[in-house]
């Protein structure tokens, strides 16, 4: 089987300057994307997008900004003339504290990025879209936006609110031939967990059947999968790339 073929076609990666988005930007240039590589490092986007000469160019965008996100799809237009796949994987962990603890601060910041900035995102892109005849929106969900987690409420609240806004923006906008899916990762080896010790990193593997966390690649695989022409009759679902972990 060939594979997907995205000539001619542009991309938004949010969170594109390291981890699964910058994969995600690698896998859509290769297959043959313009890619908009938008993130709240400057430096991290123009690194990534540094590397792909004329099929990527650099964004800084705080997804929390609903107008900076609007400005964000406007350049990819202004760019490259049009909008066919976004893949909104801007993230942050947030603070690690028990529900009865969790600092207001702590959850509205997680909470402003996770899920307002995917709504903020989608708000954007779905317009521009319509205009060029339809698309694909890939929303970074989690494993935790299904099952949950110790300590991390605002994060699993925030990925849950992730599937739920993927499946109703699908309802929305599937008779303008726009597909909307949540991929949810396991625990990926990527700058998020960089602040982890190695026993941490090592229990994290053991927590998955597969004995592994699961690498920014196959996470890349996935989303350009759905962003295909291949997953034409896919939209309003949520797979996870977990190495097993929400089978238990």
């Amino acid at each position: 089987m060939s594979e997907p073929d995205f000539e001619s076609k542009v991309a938004i990666v949010t969170g594109g300057g390291s981890g699964i988005g910058a994969a995600c930007v690698q896998l859509l240039v290769e297959r043959g994307a313009k890619v908009l590589v938008a993130d709240v490092d400057p430096v991290a986007a123009e690194k990534v997008a540094s590397q792909f000469l004329e099929s990527a160019r650099p964004f800084a965008v705080d997804v929390s900004d609903s107008q900076r996100c609007e400005l964000m799809v406007q350049r990819a237009i202004d760019t490259w003339g049009g909008l066919h796949i976004a893949v909104n994987n801007a993230g942050i962990g947030g603070e690690q504290n028990p529900i009865g603890s969790y600092s207001v601060e702590g959850w509205r910041s997680v909470l402003s990025v996770n899920l307002d900035g995917v709504f903020y995102s989608m708000r954007a892109e779905i317009p521009a879209m319509i205009e060029s005849g339809g698309g694909s929106i890939i929303n970074m969900s989690s494993i935790l936006g299904s099952v949950g987690f110790p300590a991390a409420g605002a994060y699993v609240s925030a990925k849950h609110g992730v599937v739920g806004l993927t499946r109703a923006a699908a309802l929305d906008h599937a008779a303008q031939s726009i597909r909307v899916n949540a991929v949810g990762p396991g625990f990926i080896d990527t700058p998020l967990l960089s602040q982890l010790s190695p026993e941490m990193k090592a229990g994290l593997s053991r927590m998955h059947p597969r004995g592994q966390m699961g690498s920014s690649r196959e996470v890349a695989e996935l989303v350009a999968f759905l962003a295909s022409d291949r997953a034409a009759n896919i939209t309003g679902s949520y797979y996870t790339v977990d190495g097993g972990y929400t089978a238990q």
